[in-house]
């Protein structure tokens, strides 16, 4: 990964780390002064947003420390461990949510706050303008975790318009309704978990190397064709570590060249490759006879 996408990963855990801090306070305040338990649990998922955040960040920094003797293609498979790790922090506060939405909505407690609904809508405007932002610069870096980063800013979002509804509908109907508010932070807290799971798939994907990079692969063979002597291509495999992708390719040459030919053939095929695609990482060429 180049120094830019990296600064650009980091400068973008920053927002969330910083957002996160302020709207959790905000959120806490509102729901224990506004009697609304959906304020509270959306305030305790920003405050798991943080941790999962400087996780994030500790990854992005440790997956982009060089190869080295122990570690010849790089330190990337930290990135979907910390992304593990994420989704942990995402089902222990769906987890504390939704315990504490079933335990409130059988005890008696006030109505919300009217001016609660005042907070909860900027709060939902900025939290998707967050994931909006936040996963634009996870596709441009390759991050994973980043993207996990992204997801948290959605979840929240959708809690949030959770709270809305149900300070709403225990507004609106009055008296015997106050459990509304209870109800829709229960059901945040299953849309948190489904969003865990949206998480934790491609992340799993990256760490068991399954093939999911077919277009890629389409423009390995292409710009291969342009390399002058490259005849054809038979294999190709890519597996993604952290921010880059590591590819071995079987390449076709004249089978009556010498040696030294084919192996300067496959030096400038790789690196044309890394030229044009700069998200590559270990290039392996494997000259076949054609």
């Amino acid at each position: 990964m180049t120094t830019a996408h990296e600064q650009t990963a980091i400068r973008a855990t920053w927002f969330s780390i910083i957002g996160n801090t302020g709207l959790a306070a905000i959120k806490g305040l509102a729901g224990s002064f506004g009697n609304s338990y959906a304020l509270i649990a959306d305030a305790i998922e920003s405050t798991t947003d943080i941790l999962s955040s400087f996780l994030v960040l500790f990854g992005l920094k440790y997956a982009n420390r060089p190869a080295d003797k122990n570690h010849p293609y790089g330190h990337g498979r930290a990135e979907p461990l910390i992304t593990f790790l994420v989704v942990g922090f995402l089902i222990t506060s769906a987890t504390i949510i939704a315990y504490e939405s079933i335990r409130n909505i059988g005890a008696p407690h006030e109505l919300p706050r009217t001016w609660t609904l005042a907070v909860l809508v900027p709060l939902v405007i900025w939290k998707e303008v967050s994931f909006q932002l936040v996963m634009k610069k996870a596709k441009e870096t390759n991050s994973s975790s980043l993207k996990a980063d992204a997801w948290h800013h959605r979840s929240d979002a959708i809690t949030s318009v959770a709270a809305l509804i149900g300070i709403s509908v225990a507004l609106y109907l009055g008296k015997g309704y106050e459990s509304a508010d209870d109800w829709a932070a229960l059901f945040a807290s299953g849309f948190i978990l489904y969003n865990s799971y949206k998480i934790l798939r491609p992340a799993l994907g990256e760490i068991m190397d399954e093939h999911l990079y077919d277009d890629l692969v389409a423009d390995i063979r292409r710009i291969s064709l342009t390399v002058e002597g490259i005849r054809d291509t038979e294999k190709c495999f890519v597996r993604k570590a952290g921010m880059k992708y590591h590819v071995d390719l079987h390449a076709v040459v004249d089978a009556n060249i010498t040696v030294k030919l084919g192996h300067g053939i496959a030096h400038a095929l790789k690196d044309t490759l890394r030229r044009e695609l700069p998200q590559l990482g270990h290039v392996s060429i494997h000259i076949e006879p054609d």
